[in-house]
């Protein structure tokens, strides 16, 4: 979902109006609106002509999924934004499981990450502080989205100075991996690439429409976190004492694979790889179980944004009928995804993940070949985890649809609607792709955690 005209002021709207707005209108049209694929002048136009052709005939990419909760692959939470205070988080049958967290050391120092935040904080303007600082438990942690059209809050990357930017991408180092800033700073540069592609002047479609929000205040001691989104990444990073949580993470990217600025960037390989070996090492037998009968469609992310008291039951293959070297392959692939955190916080989420092996189910829609476009979930009580190539919406490469093909593509300018079908159709490829991870069971932002702080502490 990417838009291909320039913003302005006039369409940048609030949230709540936003989502409103394009669950209520239908067609094409609505769907541009939603993204912000229309001009100030069209806006209005577009919006009403939608309305009275009644329910979208076809989401686009992104949109609401079949799997209840209201955000699919990642449109925006809208009127399906669940308050902080009542996050549930995801669960296989509506019921909470008891007891999987709780407040405790974990022996690696968050002390650097808090130097990082409050650098961070402290080379701001008070403007620029006041208009990205929130309480801990304020419902902003859930308003969040993967599409490039939405209002956000919080600090603008693009609209900062070096210095500043830089300051900003300190602390994600200190959060993050080397991997996962890399991957983080990759799904940024081919936005812009997208943006190029398709004539630029796109506010949205840069580098720099990223923007930064902080609940609670920078401590070694008392909760805080923050949250780092734009098209395409949404990491929400929650902090207590040296317990970190860094669910929901949502990161994709159309295309994955383009040369910028002279940089040959691919992304989305390891998750790829990963996958296709775990799925190539099970028996027929396995097979049957695993794999759906249901064909990889254009949207099939359940856990996007909006989705946070999702309910999803357990489905595939499930980890005490893998044998030990099967496991390690399962682990493998929920090793690239927890990777992408620090890696002393990325070792004690593991160790969670491990300890719930028996109970965790691998499932998978669609082909198993090289350049396949398919759907794969792990699901445990502590830890959802979901690939999910999907059509191309706004680019498609000149010579072939392999992940693998030459970078020098030309992005659709969209007349006569996008490439690939990407709203209510079309053929996915790896040139597309989102993810998502996700703490079940009132893991995610920390709820539980800051409850138990709540409920012990004060």
């Amino acid at each position: 979902m990417h838009g291909h005209r320039p913003h302005t002021p006039a369409a940048e709207r609030s949230r709540r109006w936003f989502m409103n707005k394009a669950l209520l209108a239908g067609g094409v049209a609505a769907m541009a609106t939603m993204t912000g694929c229309s001009n100030d002048s069209s806006d209005t136009a577009s919006s009403s002509s939608a309305a009275q052709s009644g329910a979208p005939s076809g989401m686009p990419s992104g949109g609401p999924g079949a799997g209840g909760g209201g955000g699919g692959g990642g449109m925006g939470p809208g009127v399906s934004q669940v308050k902080y205070k009542d996050v549930k988080g995801v669960t296989a049958d509506g019921n909470v499981v008891d007891d999987l967290f709780a407040i405790h050391s974990t022996g690696v120092s968050t002390d650097g990450l808090v130097k990082a935040a409050q650098a961070f904080l402290d080379g701001l303007s008070a403007k620029e502080r006041k208009s990205c600082t929130f309480d801990v438990d304020a419902d902003e942690w859930t308003a969040w989205s993967n599409v490039d059209g939405y209002a956000r809050k919080g600090v603008r990357m693009g609209d900062l100075t070096e210095k500043k930017r830089n300051l900003g991408y300190s602390l994600l180092g200190v959060a993050l991996s080397a991997d996962g800033l890399t991957q983080t700073r990759n799904i940024m540069k081919l936005n812009q690439f997208l943006g190029d592609s398709n004539g630029g002047n796109q506010k949205t479609l840069t580098e720099g429409h990223y923007f930064f929000t902080f609940m609670g205040t920078p401590s070694t001691t008392k909760p805080w976190g923050f949250q780092y989104e734009g098209h395409h990444v949404a990491i929400n990073y929650f902090v207590l004492g040296d317990q970190v949580v860094m669910t929901p993470t949502f990161m994709g990217s159309e295309p994955t694979t383009a040369t910028y600025k002279g940089e040959k960037i691919s992304l989305f390989r390891p998750e790829t790889t990963a996958g296709l070996a775990m799925i190539r090492s099970l028996t027929k037998a396995q097979l049957a179980k695993a794999v759906s009968s249901q064909a990889n469609g254009n949207e099939d992310m359940k856990a996007g944004a909006g989705s946070d008291n999702l309910k999803l039951a357990y489905e595939g293959l499930r980890g005490s009928e893998l044998t030990a070297a099967q496991r390690k392959k399962l682990l493998a692939v929920a090793q690239v995804y927890i990777g992408y955190i620090n890696e002393g916080h990325a070792e004690v989420k593991m160790t969670e993940v491990e300890k719930h092996l028996d109970d965790t189910y691998f499932y998978w829609m669609g082909e198993t070949k090289d350049d396949s476009a398919f759907y794969y979930r792990i699901h445990s009580p502590v830890v959802l985890i979901e690939y999910d190539a999907q059509a191309p919406l706004f680019y498609h490469e000149a010579s072939s649809a392999g992940p693998s093909a030459s970078a020098s593509a030309s992005a659709s300018s969209n007349a006569g609607g996008p490439p690939g079908g990407g709203m209510g159709g079309g053929t996915p490829s790896q040139e597309h792709i989102h993810t998502i991870i996700r703490t079940p069971n009132g893991g995610d932002y920390g709820v539980d955690l800051l409850r138990l702080h709540l409920e012990n502490d004060h």
